[in-house]
């Protein structure tokens, strides 16, 4: 990363270039001044100095703070568009909006740019070593998008850097390591594979673009505003909690217990709650519960079922981890595997009520994950797929590398890998969105008096904020300190 200082506390966080290790290189005019489609637009390329700011919510007295460079096509471009050969590869658990971002990354290279050769990696960062490639055309990814999953195939782990980057210079992606780009769309622990990958290119020397496009289905990834899939997860989730919530009110003393997913990180439950209304209580991993004593979630089941007769809990993979039995396994990408929490937590209702509180009650108890992740993406994470495939295609072709196209603030940037690997979003719980979710279900905070102090002792003193209000509106971007109302909201 290239930090470049400039006047009133500007940062910006720049991404490299090629021309950074590579000197001398020969440049072109960008096809797009001749590409009639583009004949309409009254600019065609974005200003080198264009920035976006990461935080758009500043004081009159504070720096202007921390830039990206803006995404978009420049004026020069570093390949020749008959001699590149793109790759690009699909890593870690599906989501949805994979075969789109593949689509158009395909078509970006064909439509705008005249690059015909794109080669698609199968099996994920495995696919590298045993050289398993399918040609990719416009012809043959036109209806992709139209189906869940990914045509490329993916797989966890299987991250070997020297094999990989030795599969790029000894063949070159079939001969073509002097113009090769490498489009590599996957999670947090992808991209910290991306990086590495681009390390080792740059220290070879190699004129190999690695350009980035962040996937997660849990919205986890740092910095940007949002993860491609996310909205349709939260759309689709309303199917299951829209199921839960008929089962429940169907029977006397109903509950549906939905399980979505957020592993570490709980956006789609919040989302998901927030949407549908129908959700009497959101559990995350980010706001610990506890079952039994006073304030419990126990005690809350009884008495919204006393209330209303019915209840839908919606709870995170993630969340209550703590209350399990420990497993000591990871998956192939190190991430601890988790217990099924959904179901436990079924399990300690059932017995909790029937047996030890004689209320006899009926749980359905509905786990949607696994369909979520493979439904084609809705309209929205469609228009954002399209626009993330193109950003990343305007970077490498203009030269720029170790880079992930995404958007902040609502405008498309390049940012380094390490600012998007350094560490994962979570939902802030003293924000303003939670404090609405919580307004919503009207559920205890499950925080005991303690947990509160400690939550503000981190989050600094409540007066601190009066100078510095800056709510995100999502718990992503925002100041993770709140209000003193806000603060209290939690307590109620």
């Amino acid at each position: 990363m290239k930090v470049v200082a400039g006047e009133f506390g500007y940062v910006l966080q720049d991404v490299p270039h090629l021309r950074d290790y590579i000197p001398n290189l020969p440049t072109y005019p960008n096809p797009l001044r001749s590409n009639p489609a583009y004949s309409v637009v009254k600019q065609y390329f974005v200003d080198m100095d264009d920035s976006v700011p990461q935080k758009i919510v500043v004081h009159k007295d504070t720096p202007r703070g921390i830039h990206f460079r803006r995404a978009g096509p420049r004026e020069r471009v570093y390949f020749a568009s008959d001699e590149v050969l793109a790759c690009i590869v699909t890593c870690g658990g599906l989501c949805p909006g994979l075969n789109t971002v593949i689509r158009e990354i395909v078509h970006s290279l064909d439509c705008m740019y005249g690059v015909n050769e794109v080669l698609g990696i199968d099996g994920g960062y495995r696919g590298f070593y045993s050289k398993n490639t399918i040609p990719l055309t416009p012809k043959v990814v036109n209806d992709i998008h139209k189906r869940g999953g990914t045509i490329l195939g993916t797989s966890r782990g299987g991250h070997d850097t020297m094999k990989i980057v030795d599969s790029i210079q000894d063949r070159g992606i079939n001969q073509a390591i002097s113009r090769c780009q490498v489009y590599i769309i996957g999670g947090d622990g992808t991209q910290k594979g991306a990086a590495v990958i681009y390390e080792e290119v740059r220290k070879r020397g190699l004129k190999v673009v690695v350009a980035g496009i962040p996937k997660t289905i849990d919205n986890d990834i740092s910095v940007i505003d949002k993860s491609f899939g996310f909205d349709t997860a939260v759309e689709e989730a309303q199917r299951a909690i829209n199921a839960a919530h008929v089962e429940a009110e169907s029977t006397e003393n109903g509950i549906g217990v939905v399980k979505l997913m957020g592993r570490y990180s709980g956006f789609i439950a919040m989302y998901a709650t927030l949407a549908s209304r129908d959700v009497d209580c959101c559990l995350i991993p980010e706001s610990p519960f506890y079952l039994e004593g006073e304030g419990g979630l126990f005690e809350y089941v009884e008495k919204t079922l006393k209330e209303n007769g019915h209840m839908v809990i919606v709870i995170a993979e993630g969340a209550g981890q703590e209350l399990l039995a420990a497993k000591n396994e990871q998956d192939a990408s190190g991430n601890k595997l988790l217990q099924d929490v959904g179901l436990w937590l079924s399990e300690k209702i059932k017995e909790n009520f029937s047996k030890k509180r004689k209320i006899p009650i009926t749980l359905k108890y509905i786990d949607p994950t696994y369909m979520i992740r493979a439904i084609p993406s809705n309209a929205s994470d469609n228009v954002y797929c399209t626009l993330l495939a193109q950003s990343a295609v305007h970077g490498a072709m203009a030269g720029y590398t170790g880079f992930t196209s995404g958007l902040v603030n609502g405008r498309h940037t390049y940012i380094p890998f390490n600012r998007i690997t350094e560490e994962q979003n979570k939902v802030v719980i003293t924000d303003r969105m939670w404090a609405r979710l919580l307004s919503s279900t009207n559920q205890p905070s499950f925080l005991d008096p303690k947990g509160i102090d400690e939550f503000k002792k981190d989050e600094g003193p409540p007066t601190q904020l009066l100078d510095d209000t800056r709510d995100s509106g999502d718990g992503k971007n925002g100041n993770t300190n709140t209000i003193t109302n806000e603060i209290q909201a939690l307590k109620t």
